[in-house]
């Protein structure tokens, strides 16, 4: 098999137009849908809408409409009748997910668990007092949000480690209440592995709802499934789109598209290690796969490693059709320029496959996680580390990075003065109110030490 994947000579070049191509496309704004998501829209819609114009149909309707509109969509792009009784799973069921569940996988999901609430609790915000002279106290305040929404995809896969990635970190904070949605697909809600790991987790509130009308549901509440304060977890194009379309009515973690990976890699690395990282990501089917380098053989040596691996991958075609849409094998002058071209993409996930990686990482600001050396496969961090697997990508990790426990908490700000503090604060209080014409501001000070005999 020969695999056409695009190769980039970037030696003495800026690589910076090239790259943000790639990332363009896979962004959210990219609008990177399949064909038959193509013609599902023209069926459910009669017309041939962009991705955004389908999301704010969908939203619009459900908000006005509620579960009604809910189980429509459902009933249409799915093709799954649900009623209000069914669309969301009986504790029963999960119950006897759980019951008929494979040992070594409940045994797998507490182990994982217990890794991530270990990491999610280190990293844990905790409360801050700051005192000063003359009776000044202030603190910033954590406290977890009441009710989360977690979105689960089942589409072309099942996926209980994202319900681990999601609602352990949220309830290492402690959020008491968790609302999982995923499609009524037998990859969502219906695949019994997914179920047994909500229970296994604690969680009881699991729907059969994908989509935006999914997003919609718990952004606005319908009945039977009470709005919530956030919206977290992964999903495709239609997902990230609708919670961009609700954010501001809740609070969202991030728009994500496709999953990304770079690897640097020089004399060091196996070719058969690389093409194995490259193809982990390629096969979530749309996904970027990169390999930077300064080693020409290198790069003829994993393309051969990819070639031979992924006709022999159970998702072998789509695995193949993303590389060659979205895959690169990038040859740069040497590492600083391999680091400027990943700074650059800021990915979701960067591997360091290098002699000296803690040399490199000093190199590099922007990725969403980061794995060192020949035995840190992307795929621990989407597994079992313990940092969540939920991470930005399209470029975003130059300002966002991944979900954790403490974007499941809020902050409030304490203040105590005395008498005597806010005297002795009191002359810059009236400068700035002064400055900016707010006088009420200046006066809620005066009056107060005018009352003790204050200037």
């Amino acid at each position: 098999m020969s695999l056409a994947i695009s190769r980039i000579d970037a030696r003495g070049q800026d690589l910076s137009n090239r790259l943000a191509l790639v990332r363009r496309r896979l962004s959210p704004q990219g609008e990177v849908v399949s064909e038959a998501s193509r013609r599902k829209t023209i069926e459910v819609f009669g017309e041939p809408l962009s991705p955004p114009e389908v999301v704010a149909r969908i939203c619009s309707d459900v908000r006005q409409r509620g579960l009604a509109a809910v189980l429509e969509y459902t009933q249409k792009i799915d093709g799954v009748p649900l009623t209000g009784e069914s669309v969301r799973v009986a504790e029963e069921e999960l119950r006897a997910a759980h019951a008929r569940a494979a040992p070594g996988l409940l045994a797998a999901v507490r182990r994982v668990r217990a890794n991530i609430v270990e990491f999610q609790t280190a990293v844990l915000h905790r409360d801050v007092t700051v005192a000063r002279p003359g009776g000044v106290l202030l603190r910033e305040r954590y406290l977890p949000l009441q009710r989360v929404g977690i979105c689960v995809p089942g589409g072309a896969a099942a996926y209980p480690s994202t319900v681990l990635m999601t609602a352990v970190p949220a309830q290492a904070a402690g959020v008491q209440e968790l609302a999982v949605v995923a499609p009524p697909t037998p990859y969502g809600a219906n695949n019994p592995d997914l179920l047994a790991t909500c229970y296994e987790l604690g969680l009881r509130e699991v729907y059969r709802v994908g989509g935006a009308q999914g997003v919609a549901a718990l952004a606005y509440g319908v009945e039977g499934l009470p709005r919530v304060d956030k919206i977290v977890g992964p999903g495709n194009l239609f997902v990230a789109l609708a919670k961009k379309y609700v954010f501001g009515e809740v609070g969202i973690d991030m728009l994500a598209g496709p999953s990304e990976i770079v690897v640097i890699a020089d004399q060091s690395a196996r070719p058969d290690y690389v093409a194995a990282d490259m193809l982990a990501q390629a096969e979530h089917a749309p996904g970027a796969s990169v390999l930077i380098t300064w080693l020409p053989e290198l790069l003829d040596a994993v393309l051969a490693e990819l070639e031979r691996q992924a006709a022999q991958l159970a998702r072998a075609s789509q695995t193949i059709e993303s590389l060659q849409s979205f895959g690169a094998l990038v040859l740069v002058d040497d590492a600083p320029a391999a680091a400027r071209a990943a700074d650059e993409l800021a990915p979701e996930h960067l591997h360091l496959y290098v002699q000296e990686p803690q040399a490199l990482l000093e190199q590099v600001s922007h990725a969403g996680a980061i794995f060192l050396g020949p035995y840190s496969p992307v795929a621990l961090g989407d597994y079992a580390a313990g940092s969540s697997h939920v991470l930005p990508t399209s470029g975003t990790a130059r300002f966002a990075g991944g979900l954790s426990a403490n974007d499941f908490l809020r902050h409030t700000s304490v203040i105590h003065y005395t008498s005597e503090a806010l005297r002795d604060v009191a002359d810059d209080v009236r400068v700035l109110a002064t400055v900016e014409g707010l006088t009420a501001h200046r006066a809620s000070i005066d009056v107060r030490l005018m009352e003790r005999g204050g200037p």
